[in-house]
């Protein structure tokens, strides 16, 4: 794949590659026209360099991974080899928090899902944490999900009708209110496994609104 150092760093997000089930080419090569700085955890090493994707940091606590750390360095150069060796954090964690200690203000994450179901649960799971300190998006190729903060703050974006939306509370989001959403939600609550916002759609074109005043919730933009 083409080199991805096109535009200037911390303007556009950086690029995590976790180590789940890959994602198309073409998402993949979207994805990384605009990321100026790509992070691939230790245990997709091997993978990424078979796609020849130019790398930045190299991240994980290098357990259970086989690799050549001299021809690493020498084929990716320049390149910052990271061990992380923390047991009480994932790696994924761990790469997000050393992008926000590097000052970057959103990354997407690729290759989170699919696989292990622990795995996909728990890297869904971590998004509001980081909020408001940094966005997060975890993307394949048939969902973007990502957290938004509580009331006052407002979820609005300009969708087409019909463009599928679900609404995930992680545990019990209170106070939901949605506009232009086919099924609406009046200052109600979600809890997730009982009463979850899955499946929902926009109503018409032009812009949606979510909001709502406790707990988390992850909006998630799906097609099939």
């Amino acid at each position: 794949m083409s080199s991805h150092h096109i535009v200037k760093e911390k303007q556009e997000p950086a690029l995590i590659i976790a180590n789940g089930e890959a994602c198309s080419q073409e998402l993949m090569g979207q994805l990384l026209e605009w990321s100026p700085f790509v992070i691939v955890l230790d245990g997709a090493i091997n993978r990424v360099i078979d796609l020849g994707i130019k790398i930045d940091v190299l991240f994980g606590d290098f357990d259970r991974i086989d690799f050549n750390q001299e021809e690493i360095l020498k084929s990716q150069f320049p390149i910052e080899i990271i061990h992380a060796p923390d047991q009480d954090k994932t790696d994924l964690e761990k790469a997000i928090d050393f992008l926000i200690e590097r000052n970057f203000p959103a990354a997407n994450i690729l290759w989170a899902t699919g696989k292990r179901a622990d795995h996909t649960m728990a890297n869904i799971a971590i998004l509001p944490k980081y909020l408001p300190l940094i966005k997060l998006k975890i993307i394949d190729d048939h969902s973007c999900i990502f957290p938004i903060l509580p009331f006052p703050n407002i979820y609005t974006k300009w969708y087409k009708s019909g463009t599928p939306i679900s609404l995930m509370p992680l545990g019990k989001t209170d106070g939901i209110s949605t506009e232009n959403l086919k099924y609406p939600l009046n200052n109600e609550s979600l809890i997730l496994g009982y009463r979850n916002g899955n499946s929902n759609e926009v109503a018409t074109d032009g812009i949606i609104k979510i909001s709502y005043q406790s707990g988390d919730l992850l909006i998630m933009e799906c097609t099939d």
